[in-house]
């Protein structure tokens, strides 16, 4: 006896299994990119490039900012982010000495950068992937300094008042300001992340001169941090830019956030499907050769790069970028 036919809709359904299948198996052989760039503790021995997007791309030839500086301490040492286009370290520095110098900001508390390759992080962020991105902390730098072990679980602190999206006063001030604006007029930065209660208080604060207000942006969360983030540097042929972020203070458009974005969604309303995990074929093809580069030395004109799992280590921490570390909030709700 011939065996039965399957049935039209029983070999649509053998076939969309089997495609299924083979596009699960090709996925499985690439490798999963967070797990590579994340397994990286040492910047790639390349000349200083970034590759690719803010979103999806790798950083070569990564600086590392130095733990403590005259006027910033970095912070959560272990989750190892402190890397970035060298143009970016130097920006740190310089921006941390000019406030101080002005008397706006005593030291900064520099939070994630990127990681010793860049490329995506295990958790916390989407971007940060090409060493032009960084937080720092709306908050001074302590005195006395922090301790190496103390920067693991010190506490984040929101500008916000609690349980609404409006700035609390009895915590900001103009020195708040002054330091957002004297980043945003640095040339090299594109665009600066914060709340949009935090944007709306600029633009209420902000003075005759408001150019400066165009590259402040409101975003979720970034209560507790601003994050700022530079051009494609030269050097960088391969940085993919972003955006204009056009003309004009921004200051008309934060409506859509209080009375839309910031609220909780409706009951019935689907969950946000998630995103497939990146691997390492879906990034610039640069990326591959970045990932299995030599670890960077101390001699020749690249700049040297300790690993901060080395440096965790020397000072009695565990090397932990598991998420055991507290993060900041991402979408502060009523």
């Amino acid at each position: 006896m011939r065996p039965a036919l399957p049935t039209r809709r029983a070999a649509a359904g053998i076939a969309a299994a089997m495609a299924f299948l083979a596009a699960a198996g090709q996925a499985s052989a690439e490798p999963n990119a967070k797990q590579v760039f994340s397994a990286q503790h040492t910047a790639a021995a390349l000349p200083a490039e970034s590759l690719g997007f803010y979103t999806k791309g790798c950083l070569a030839g990564g600086a590392q900012l130095a733990a403590d500086g005259p006027t910033w301490q970095a912070m959560r040492l272990s989750r190892d982010r402190h890397y970035a286009l060298p143009t970016t370290v130097a920006f740190i520095e310089n921006l941390s000495r000019e406030a101080a110098r002005r008397g706006i900001w005593p030291g900064l508390l520099v939070g994630d950068m990127s990681q010793p390759r860049g490329g995506p992080m295990p958790f916390g962020h989407s971007s940060h992937q090409i060493g032009l991105d960084l937080d720092i902390w709306l908050q001074p730098m302590p005195t006395p300094r922090l301790t190496a072990a103390a920067r693991e679980d010190f506490p984040f602190r929101s500008v916000l008042k609690k349980g609404t999206f409006q700035v609390d006063d009895r915590i900001w001030n103009s020195r708040y300001r002054d330091l957002i604006r004297l980043a945003a007029e640095d040339a090299k930065v594109q665009r600066i992340f914060v709340h949009p209660g935090i944007k709306k208080k600029l633009c209420e604060t902000a003075g005759g001169d408001r150019a400066w207000l165009n590259k402040v942006r409101p975003y979720y969360g970034h209560h507790e941090h601003f994050h700022v983030r530079l051009f494609c540097q030269p050097g960088s042929p391969n940085c993919t830019e972003q955006k204009s972020t056009g003309r004009g203070d921004g200051c008309g458009d934060l409506d859509w956030w209080f009375n839309t974005a910031l609220q909780p969604p409706p009951p019935n309303a689907k969950p946000a499907k998630p995103k497939p995990e990146m691997t390492l074929a879906d990034m610039p093809r640069q990326c591959r050769a970045v990932a299995n580069a030599p670890a960077m030395g101390s001699t020749g004109s690249m700049i040297a790069a300790t690993s901060t799992k080395a440096t965790a280590a020397a000072v009695g921490l565990a090397y932990a970028p598991s998420g055991s570390i507290p993060i900041p909030t991402n979408r502060p709700t009523h």
